[in-house]
């Protein structure tokens, strides 16, 4: 008996299926290629998001430091303290301490600032208003003095203001382009007020020139450089000066006690935040909020402030959920290319039938035949996985080994495995029993096994699915539950399969159809043959959960948008644009295409207590009926929870600082506002003071009658989620498996046709002896794969959509569209048909290519006693 390996055969092997062989190795490198690069793609994707989500929050992200002044009240009135300006350096210098290295890698270099309250230009030409402002950093600002000079002090350093003492002057310098717009010059009085009404004396003592108008520290105060339109409302124009150290103590004089502050501001370096550094820094931000003094505190202890941690925490949120969804997505890949590499494997051990049987009569052993062919298939595997991985490594810089191990494996193993098993029972010993009872106990203990194999097979999916729903998407077993309900399905369809041909084969021979008898008869005699349904269905119906994935994302993201704006476009007005209002409201409503448009006073965590506990909510006064359609009285409100603290019946009593709380009844369900999940909305007539402080504007023309305004728009807001890294990166990503799946789905077709082709057209070819015309052959063959192609056709969309349908929820796709519940699932009937013509169309395309390449076929090899050779 041979033992050792024959060189000759292995390459003989080779060269004879070359076709098979390298279609699995193009199945093992286009899936190594996937399955390689995407998590480091996730990578790379998640720290574009990080800086995409940080760039998005604008001021949101930045870090604010800020410190009250030592007191400067004396007996009869207030000292000017001269070294201001060294107090506000030592301000950025303890903040910078506080940080802490993590944190100071990625944030700019601190801007220390002193910003004024808006003041009223009261010349009476047009609505302007000024702000002064001072800017400190280690080098900066850098100016150049174009007229006058720098401001500088108004007095000595130990002057002294009386409590009723006249305006104290302030020196400030102006841009040239503030200059040029405001019509100033240098020694200019300006004529401002505050909002009481109060005369400040302010002075320009110069013009100046930015060194580097892009330098960091003019962002926090652009208009310092340009007035900013619309700044302090409609029509408004802000102008801004300038302080210097010299004259900062005299600003301080100008102004109450408390109304300016010294704050230092640190900003996120988007060109150096990761994903992975994001997560320190969170921490260490959680923390130094956490240590900071509270606002209300009358020290000159720091006070830390920022939105930086609630927005790495979203986009934590959404980082984990969009790698879980694509590790989902990767293992619906996985699992169709296995099955794909199992027909491959089974259609070139169908081919070698006889050589390994002759080899085995001959003398060869299982061992050898078994090493052969595992040679043979490891030289594919490796060499394909190897130039998908090394294709990987250039696109992202490493390979996730684990995904492909699965796939390498199966390519390596299915064919040996396949080859000695058959091999081995072609040539056993054991006879069949001529005992009737001991040849059923055989058949019963077969089946038997397959019942366990797929009563594995349903418990395993519906632990996933229970999973799932309890603990919510992650890794393991909630990870795998719509590939496993997938492949769940296709069992119990491939078990309905050879029930439904033999009731078509009993129908048929009722019939005076001959073609359809034989046609049927093919079809039932192949029906039992479980991996390729199996695996036809488990591809289509993968790719067409990836499809209703996908549907249900983009249709996601316009109702998130909706949700976020509220209307087509949302006007967020200042607190000192808020007076404006309705004199806003009512310009855009008479603009042409706006057919709607809706005030109301926004408070985000306002203080309400629902049912006796204290529940921070979003708080929208609006005329009810205009924006949700529901006439609300006085006494009710409309409320939404993400848990059970606010719910229809509860009774909501709305605290008031200095008033007493108003009490309402909750009557109904709140719609989502701007994205939040505790919502209460109250009608105008409520009795609640507020001003309002947005506007919603409907109609095709919103944007255009909003123009020059700060608005949110709907489209916008849907067109920057579906550009942004995460949702953008997920959505290639699931088109690409759709893809892949169904490239997978066709080719799995095309090896079941090929596996059974010999089989098929021998019996066409010996029923053309007896008079059958090409036409007729080619039916009869297309019956037999009409079944195979109709299951998957039909069978598996159904099953894809019924998966997403029970999924769609646990995945947490609303974390990546933006809305408050979970998505609608969304089915693309143009896709799904499309998928159903697709494989419905692939039968007659493969029978006249099947019918092409054996047209040729002896009549000597047809009437051969004993089938094929």
């Amino acid at each position: 008996m041979r033992t050792g390996l024959h060189g000759a055969s292995i390459r003989g092997r080779i060269r004879a299926d070359a076709g098979p062989l390298l279609l699995s190795g193009l199945v093992v490198l286009l899936v190594s290629l996937l399955a390689g690069a995407v998590p480091g793609l996730m990578e790379k994707t998640a720290d574009e998001a990080v800086r995409d989500a940080v760039h998005r929050a604008g001021d949101t992200a930045k870090i604010t430091v800020s410190a009250r002044w030592e007191p400067d009240d004396t007996l009869n009135g207030r000292a000017r303290t001269p070294r201001l300006a060294d107090d506000v350096d030592d301000l950025r210098r303890r903040a910078l301490d506080e940080l802490g290295s993590d944190l100071q890698a990625v944030l700019r270099p601190p801007v220390a600032a002193v910003i004024s309250p808006t003041l009223k230009v009261t010349d009476g030409s047009v609505l302007r208003t000024f702000r002064m402002a001072y800017l400190s950093t280690d080098d900066g600002p850098q100016v150049t003095w174009t007229a006058g000079t720098a401001p500088a002090a108004a007095a000595d350093d130990t002057a002294e203001v009386g409590w009723y003492a006249p305006p104290w002057r302030v020196q400030v310098g102006v841009s040239e382009t503030a200059a040029d717009l405001f019509g100033v010059r240098a020694g200019a009085l300006l004529k401002v007020a505050d909002e009481r009404g109060n005369t400040k004396n302010v002075q320009v003592s110069g013009i100046f020139r930015p060194v580097d108008p892009a330098d960091p520290v003019w962002a926090e105060a652009p208009w310092l450089l340009n007035p900013a339109a619309d700044a302090d409302g409609v029509g408004t124009t802000r102008f801004g000066g300038l302080l210097t150290a010299g004259s900062l103590p005299d600003a301080r004089l100008a102004f109450g006690p408390d109304e300016l502050k010294r704050t230092v501001v640190f900003s996120p370096d988007t060109t150096v935040l990761t994903w992975s550094a994001a997560r320190t820094v969170n921490a260490t931000v959680v923390t130094l909020q956490a240590r900071s003094a509270s606002s209300s505190a009358v020290d000159t202890t720091t006070t830390w402030q920022t939105g930086l941690d609630s927005v790495l925490d979203e986009v934590t949120a959404q980082v984990e959920t969009a790698k879980v969804q694509a590790s989902v997505l990767l293992a619906a890949i996985l699992a169709g290319a296995v099955l794909v590499l199992l027909l491959a494997a089974d259609l070139l051990v169908r081919r070698r039938s006889p050589a390994l049987i002759l080899a085995r009569q001959r003398g060869a052993a299982l061992t050898a035949l078994g090493a052969e062919l595992l040679v043979e298939s490891t030289l594919v595997a490796l060499a394909a996985a190897g130039a998908g991985c090394a294709a990987a490594l250039l696109i992202t810089g490493g390979v996730a080994g684990l995904w492909v191990a699965p796939v390498l494996v199966t390519a390596v193993a299915a064919v040996p495995a396949y080859g000695i098993l058959h091999a081995a029972a072609a040539t056993r010993d054991r006879k069949t029993p001529a005992n009737r009872s001991a040849r059923r106990w055989a058949r019963h203990t077969g089946a038997l096994r397959r019942a366990a194999a797929e009563i594995a097979v349903l418990v395993a999916a519906a632990a996933a699915i229970v999973a799932l729903h309890q603990r919510g998407l992650g890794s393991g077993l909630p990870m795998l539950a719509p590939t496993l309900a997938v492949i769940a399905g296709a069992v119990l369809l491939v078990r309905l399969l050879p029930p439904v041909t033999h009731l078509a084969l009993r129908w048929s021979l009722r019939s005076r159809r001959p073609l359809a008898v034989f046609g049927t008869a093919q079809a039932s005699a192949t029906s039992g043959r479980a991996l390729p349904v199996a695996a036809l269905v488990t591809s289509t119906a993968l790719a067409s959960f990836a499809l209703v994935t996908a549907a249900t994302v983009d249709r996601g993201l316009a109702g998130g948008a909706q949700e976020t704006v509220g209307a087509d476009v949302r006007v967020d007005l200042t607190d000192d644009a808020a007076a404006t209002t309705d004199e806003t409201a009512r310009r855009i409503a008479a603009a042409p295409g706006v057919t709607g448009v809706v005030t109301g006073h926004v408070t985000d965590s306002a203080q309400i207590v629902a049912d006796g506990r204290l529940v921070p909510a979003r708080l929208v006064i609006v005329d009810s009926r205009a924006l949700t359609g529901t006439a609300l009285t006085g006494g009710q409100a409309l409320v939404r929870s993400a848990g059970d603290a606010l719910h229809e019946g509860s009774t909501v009593d709305i605290l008031q600082q200095g008033r007493p709380a108003v009490r309402l009844t909750a009557s109904g369900a709140a719609p989502a506002v701007g994205g939040a999940t505790e919502v209460v909305i109250v009608d105008v007539t409520a009795g609640l003071p507020a001003p309002p402080n947005t506007i919603w504007v409907t109609g095709p023309g919103a944007t255009q009658a909003t123009d020059g305004l700060t608005v949110v728009s709907r489209t916008e807001v849907a067109r920057s989620r579906r550009a942004a890294p995460l949702v953008a990166g997920l959505l290639r990503l699931t088109w690409a498996a759709a893809a892949f799946l169904l490239l997978a789905g066709l080719l799995g077709f095309a090896l079941t046709a090929a596996a059974g082709a010999p089989g098929r057209w021998l019996t066409v070819s010996r029923l053309r002896t007896l008079g059958l015309t090409p036409r007729q052959g080619r039916l009869i063959a297309a019956g037999e794969l009409l079944p195979v192609a109709t299951v998957a056709a039909v069978g598996g969309p159904l099953l894809g959509a019924l998966v997403a349908a029970v999924t769609t929820g646990p995945l947490g796709l609303r974390v990546l569209t933006g809305q408050v519940t979970d998505p609608a699932t969304v089915l693309p009937w143009a896709f799904l048909a499309a998928v159903v013509a697709l494989f419905l169309g692939a039968v007659p395309l493969l029978v006249r290519i099947e019918a092409a390449l054996r047209r040729r076929l002896r009549l000597a090899e047809v009437l051969r006693v004993g089938g094929p050779t």
